[in-house]
């Protein structure tokens, strides 16, 4: 989960949430500039978290605060390798967006155990396979999934309050066309993209947070009971040219 301090305790975002963001992001793209197989590639986006289960496993600290998935440092191989299958049963084209998403997160830990090394040469292994299968070359591959990465990496940057003050741009990632591209909020509150990548000029994305007062939890099912009960609010942004 996500999870940002607050003046009252903690909102937390649920991933799946933060998933369904970078969806609505990615549906508002330019049409004539979309990736290969645009439905399916909003589906891997959507589903891209589907294995983060804020009810299940350890979500607290050492100290019993709410745990950002940020400082989770431990690769669990089993989750990912949960992920990677599920992600089969919606298609290649998907089982291949979140594989090299995998990747991406990935392989910069290749190396630490022979375990995960094994684990990342399989998923190369089933990128290939299936980018054949498909008759795609892996040139478009990977323009789809920098698709993918821009969009995820935008709701990142939005749902951990990360938007610099005083206008300032911050980079996102290269989009599909290898061009950088850069996030600002203007003193009018509106949010903008540089270079704008939108069909619409204007346009509202939205994401539920939740809000807890309760600083510290003794167990996770204390934290699952108040995320349970927690008030929720609509988070809304507004995008201009």
């Amino acid at each position: 989960m996500i999870v940002n301090q607050h003046e009252n305790g903690w909102e937390v975002i649920y991933h799946r949430a933060h998933a369904l963001l970078a969806a609505e992001l990615a549906g508002q793209w330019r049409e004539k500039d979309r990736p290969l197989r645009w439905i399916e590639t909003i589906a891997a986006i959507s589903h891209h978290d589907d294995l983060e289960r804020e009810w299940e496993g350890n979500h607290l600290t050492e100290v019993g605060t709410p745990l950002d998935f940020t400082l989770v440092n431990k690769t669990d191989i089993e989750k990912l390798r949960q992920l990677a299958t599920n992600a089969r049963y919606r298609g290649r084209w998907v089982a291949m967006l979140i594989s090299m998403h995998i990747s991406f997160l990935t392989e910069g830990k290749r190396g630490e155990s022979q375990e995960l090394d094994s684990f990342l040469d399989e998923q190369k292994e089933h990128q290939a396979k299936w980018q054949h299968e498909l008759k795609i070359a892996k040139e478009e591959a990977d323009r789809a999934y920098a698709f993918m990465q821009l969009c995820d990496r935008l709701s990142l940057i939005l749902c951990k309050r990360e938007l610099p003050a005083g206008e300032r741009a911050l980079e996102i990632a290269k989009g599909p066309d290898g061009e950088r591209y850069d996030v600002m909020q203007r003193r009018d509150s509106n949010v903008t993209v540089t270079p704008w990548p939108f069909e619409d000029e204007e346009f509202p994305v939205r994401v539920e947070a939740c809000y807890l007062t309760q600083v510290k939890f003794d167990s996770n099912s204390e934290l699952t009971e108040a995320l349970q009960q927690a008030p929720i609010e609509l988070l809304e942004w507004h995008f201009a040219r």
